[in-house]
């Protein structure tokens, strides 16, 4: 599996923050464990590179 960058500047900021808060509402208990999926964004805003955006053949990635 090839595991170049797919995911841009926007697109990494987006996940990142997302991410983050998710983790902090199941955090604080405001969403309860589903919260935690949180990660799985972060994850990929931290490597850029997604894997559905692979099997889906889109890249947000300018370079």
């Amino acid at each position: 599996m090839n595991m170049t960058k797919n995911a841009g500047t926007i697109d990494r900021a987006v996940r990142a923050i997302a991410g983050i808060a998710l983790i902090a509402l199941a955090f604080t208990g405001s969403i309860g464990i589903w919260g935690w999926i949180g990660i799985v964004p972060l994850a990929t805003a931290l490597i850029g590179w997604c894997p559905a955006y692979t099997v889906f053949g889109i890249n947000t990635c300018k370079s």
